[in-house]
């Protein structure tokens, strides 16, 4: 009887023993991800304006001086892609602990570092629809807008695709500055292209079946490439 009441002791020791330390570590874990929210905080305040509360476009252009790369670089984009940023140009408070959070950057140096890596999150198969169908709606600014002009989608598909389907945005872009049919683009046609870009062998077209689901501004830019051609 004193051996099973030795045991149990024991156990009770050991259970008592691996309970403070798990609290010790959900202690220590909630003050580092507490004064790691602190840091984001901070340097949100850095770049906001303070009588709207949110990081601006100027506020942005110094993010980007700190971060030393363009305010057109697409990776810029991407961070916004990455906080769920809902209004072009400006970044609030949510959306920046979202977004740094997330990267683990709660300093300048290592959101800097970060970029690289989320670039390369972004440009995953699986993740990259996600984003060139978010930069379309990013670029939405006005309440119900449901449609970007052509000279604003043609800086975006230079931006998100060029590097991908150099030969394809070259075209396309050229035929958008041309045609007479089309001011402004929509979601369906913008992603449209991107599927466009992804099935369709360049530059025979020879799989691209007019008959099948393809917006009507995809058949036309086909035939004017055809054209060009003959």
């Amino acid at each position: 009887m004193r051996r099973a009441s030795s045991k149990k002791t024991s156990s009770n020791s050991t259970t008592s023993t691996n309970s403070s330390a798990m609290d010790l570590f959900r202690s220590a874990s909630g003050k580092a991800a507490t004064k790691e929210l602190e840091r984001i905080d901070q340097l949100f305040y850095s770049y906001s304006n303070e009588s709207s509360g949110m990081i601006d476009p100027e506020g942005i252009e110094y993010l980007c001086s700190d971060l030393e790369v363009e305010h057109t670089d697409v990776r810029i984009l991407m961070l916004a892609w990455k906080m769920q940023a809902e209004k072009q140009g400006y970044f609030t408070l949510e959306e920046w602990r979202k977004g740094l959070k997330a990267l683990h950057a709660d300093t300048i140096v290592k959101l800097k570092k970060a970029l690289p890596e989320l670039e390369n999150e972004v440009r995953r198969p699986s993740n990259y629809v996600e984003f060139y169908s978010y930069a379309f709606r990013y670029c939405l600014t006005e309440e119900k807008q449901k449609s970007i002009d052509i000279e604003s989608i043609c800086e975006l598909l230079e931006l998100v695709l060029g590097s991908q389907f150099r030969q394809q945005v070259d075209l396309f872009i050229q035929y958008l500055k041309t045609q007479i049919d089309y001011k402004v683009i929509n979601m369906d046609q913008w992603m449209g292209f991107y599927r466009f870009c992804n099935e369709i062998s360049f530059p025979d077209f020879n799989d691209y079946d007019e008959e099948l689901a393809w917006p009507l501004i995809l058949d036309n830019f086909v035939d004017w490439v055809k054209s060009k051609q003959s």
